[in-house]
């Protein structure tokens, strides 16, 4: 990874919004600027370089990970540690100014942090500085999260042989799971969702001790972290003969994923890629059973930006990697969702690994 490039461009944003210093106290920013994969450290961005700051524990993993930063060991909290060192220099200048995230700080640790500095420095909220660039992968975070598709892709195959009436639906997902972890998975990106029958229609159904029964959509969504960084993808069976009805509203689901993939390109609003897809459900009179948004990025997390939802103004960029995933859920009776990870390139938008979507009878 180019921890170094991705420095440099932080110290050119961070001159750009009147910051001389960044607390980074996000782990996934943490990772994404030094390689540090621990549960507990912070980074001080400034004049000094990249600094990291974590606790024993990490002594040898944060020398095996960090080539591009100091490496501080302390037995405090690695945010305290951090503010502290910065309140002890000698800092040239008028009162210099410190971003912090705050999104990853509760307010009694803003509080501290601001005592700390007795008034040498001023703290404000730094904007989403990393977070926006960490949208456009470079080449190898597309090569990761390539592998992490494939993978994920591989455990449909699982669910697939697994999915019968009277399997309980966390039978399914342990199955997958454990073919994850077979296959070098480092965890799952989220809990896998399996969803049957009446319970299709729960957008986030995790699997749960029901018994599949013996006719009616099953929800499979699914996704694995690999090397750091994760995969999410969805796909909707049926058991038994569906009827008209049924096949007319996976249908519309999948030409609804179909338009927004073809929408997804360098320039277009991850709105109006959102809005794609909700065309084509309103057509078939079921956009109102879309409850959620178009997609979203994925990277280190498994949620990132941009968003493609109802009003969002974010311009599509080569190199952002986002899930397509419209669906449609008619509560107590039935729901399809279909997903898939693409990327945005010069020329268009390529799904990574995209498999068959025809609907599947088992």
């Amino acid at each position: 990874m180019d921890h170094a490039g991705r420095l440099r461009r932080l110290e050119k944003a961070l001159s750009e919004n009147e910051l001389d210093f960044l607390l980074v106290t996000h782990l996934p920013n943490i990772r994404y600027l030094s390689g540090f994969t621990g549960s507990s450290a912070a980074l001080l961005v400034g004049e000094r370089g990249l600094v990291l700051f974590t606790d024993g524990r990490y002594r040898e993993q944060a020398k095996q990970e960090v080539k591009k930063a100091r490496i501080v060991i302390g037995s405090k909290a690695p945010s305290v540690a951090a503010v502290e060192s910065l309140a002890s220099q000698r800092l040239r200048g008028g009162r210099r100014c410190l971003g912090i995230e705050p999104e990853s700080l509760t307010a009694g640790l803003h509080h501290r942090l601001g005592s700390l500095l007795r008034g040498k420095v001023r703290m404000r909220f730094a904007p989403s500085l990393i977070e926006r660039a960490r949208m456009v992968k470079d080449g190898e975070e597309i090569r990761r999260i390539r592998d992490a598709v494939r993978l994920g892709a591989s455990l449909f195959s699982v669910a697939r042989n697994r999915i019968r009436p009277g399997e309980r639906e966390v039978e399914v997902a342990a199955a997958m799971e454990y073919a994850a972890r077979r296959g070098g998975a480092e965890g799952m990106s989220f809990p896998t969702i399996v969803a049957s029958g009446p319970r299709s229609a729960i957008v986030h159904g995790r699997a749960s001790l029901a018994r599949i029964p013996g006719r009616g959509f099953v929800v499979c969504d699914f996704g694995v972290i690999l090397a750091g960084y994760c995969s999410d993808r969805t796909r909707t069976v049926h058991l038994g003969q569906p009827s008209h009805d049924e096949r007319a509203f996976y249908r519309a689901v999948r030409e609804a994923q179909q338009a927004a993939i073809d929408c997804a390109r360098l320039g277009v609003s991850t709105g109006d890629v959102d809005d794609a897809a909700r065309s084509v459900l309103r057509k078939w009179k079921l956009a109102k059973y879309f409850t959620h948004s178009t997609g979203h990025g994925l990277g280190l997390e498994i949620h990132e930006g941009p968003r493609l939802a109802a009003g969002r103004t974010e311009t599509l960029e080569a190199g952002m990697v986002v899930t397509i995933e419209p669906g449609a859920y008619i509560p107590g009776k039935r729901g399809v969702r279909i997903e898939d990870v693409v990327l945005i390139t010069a020329s268009g938008c390529e799904p990574l690994d995209a498999t068959e979507k025809d609907l599947v009878l088992l």
